[in-house]
């Protein structure tokens, strides 16, 4: 039997395998899912043996647990270590979901469930291509080990370190990761340059106990108006970040970066409607794509404090908090960058309250692969004869910190090689992922191994 009839007689079968993985919770920001994150690491180690990988392992990392597995009976031949993420996000606002999120419900011809395009329909695809390769072909064209990892949702914190002691296990010449996508349907894409991340959480300390804002308010600092003033003061009217040397660093645009850019698809009035915003926003001096690929950024992603259930409290809260993340560029750094949004939020500090800034999980470097490197150079190949025609040049504003790992540690670059769309609603309600993507990227993955057999890096 052919590799492509395998995938046709067994493709129910993969897409049934792929609802029971979407089915385990495994959201490593919350400490109760940890048993879940867990649970999904076991689950992908017995998939792994059962394609026919060997030496699987969940291997421990001081947090959420990292899989391995390989295959090295192709003697001269290069290694290719294939990446991804079982973690997921958290499902709030749960209220907004059609079907429930770990409950997966397949409708014209997606599936939907949370995971799904981000990032277990990615990483599940090249587990399914080896099996199918392994059954028909009876061997791999490449060297491969499989590195799935339970914790990138929360910025990969315990990664660094595990790589940096499992140098020898992980030794590779290249990286494949799944966990990307194309920029359409009909239209491939492939991504040259990762933002890093950083984070911190705020935490801003007024009376000792929460108190009757009528019998208080007027002789009392609220916590919570301390806290906004010292959000808003974070950028200024144009958009940019206040912190002193906060662009420093940062690599600035080139004519070439701007021109690049510029020859990428952008519709703004349907990004505007897809959003649902009447007007864009940020840095000034730049373009939407300018902003997003290419400029640090620093966003609020939560604020709490005092009384939030309907209905009125008359309280004057103890404390308030909020959480920060910022997306670097290259040549920033998250250690220099956490270390500035600290120093200045603490001197910003209002009298009356005591403010208290504390590193988030979410760290990582930012990443560039050269567009002529080799492996990119094989991707754009086959991603040019699956689709008609030359994948799009593109950088995101996002961030997976084990990109830049794996090129310090490692010495190895990352090829972006996955298939989930932008309008697939990762990080939100109601993710879903093309089925269509599901059974392209198998094909995909056999196409790319066998042309980097004879891979050799710049």
């Amino acid at each position: 039997m052919d590799y492509s009839r395998y995938l046709a007689d067994h493709q129910d079968r993969y897409v049934s395998e792929l609802q029971e993985f979407l089915r385990i919770p495994s959201i490593s920001a919350l400490p109760e899912c940890a048993p879940h994150v867990r649970q999904a690491a076991e689950w992908v180690a017995a998939r792994l043996t059962q394609a026919g990988l060997e030496h699987v392992a969940v291997m421990e990392t001081g947090g959420h647990p990292v899989v391995y597995g390989d295959w090295l009976h192709a003697p001269e031949r290069p290694t290719i270590l294939i990446y991804g993420h079982l973690d997921v996000q958290p499902t709030d606002p749960l209220e907004l979901w059609t079907s429930p999120p770990f409950e997966p419900s397949i409708r014209d011809g997606c599936i939907y469930a949370r995971g799904a395009s981000d990032s277990k329909g990615n990483m599940f695809a090249p587990i399914a291509a080896l099996e199918a390769m392994l059954r028909t072909e009876g061997t791999l064209p490449v060297n491969v080990k499989a590195c799935f990892e339970g914790q990138e949702e929360i910025g990969s914190p315990q990664i660094d370190a595990f790589l940096a002691r499992e140098k020898a296990t992980f030794r590779a010449d290249l990286v494949l990761s799944s966990d990307g996508g194309q920029w359409s349907e009909d239209v491939p894409a492939l991504t040259v340059a990762l933002r890093g991340v950083c984070g911190v959480e705020i935490t801003v300390t007024g009376p000792a106990r929460d108190l009757h804002s009528g019998s208080f308010g007027g002789a009392v600092r609220n916590p919570i108006h301390a806290l906004v003033a010292l959000l808003a003061g974070l950028h200024d009217a144009d958009g940019r970040v206040t912190i002193p040397g906060f662009y420093d660093d940062a690599r600035p645009l080139s004519a070439q970066d701007r021109q690049d850019t510029a020859r990428v698809p952008f519709d703004e009035a349907a990004y505007k409607s897809d959003l649902g915003v009447r007007e864009l926003y940020g840095e000034t001096g730049y373009s939407t794509r300018e902003r997003t690929w290419h400029r640090p950024t620093l966003e609020v992603n939560g604020i709490g404090g005092g009384f939030q259930q309907e209905g009125i409290k008359t309280v004057l809260p103890s404390q308030a908090r909020a959480k920060i993340t910022c997306r670097l560029v290259p040549n920033q750094t998250s250690a220099g960058i956490r270390a500035r949004l600290t120093e200045h939020v603490l001197a910003q500090a209002p009298a009356g309250v005591q403010v208290d800034v504390q590193p988030l999980t979410m760290n990582g470097n930012p990443y560039v692969i050269p567009k002529e490197h080799p492996g990119q150079q094989a991707a754009s190949a086959v991603l040019q004869e699956l689709y008609g025609r030359p994948p799009l040049s593109r950088r995101t504003g996002g961030s997976i910190p084990i990109c830049e790992v794996f090129q310090s540690r490692l010495g190895i670059h990352t090829v972006n090689f996955g298939f989930g769309l932008a309008d697939e609603n990762a990080h939100s309600p109601n993710e879903y992922f093309r089925l269509s993507s599901f059974r392209r990227s198998q094909i995909a993955y056999r196409k790319l191994l066998h042309r980097l057999a004879t891979y050799a890096d710049a």
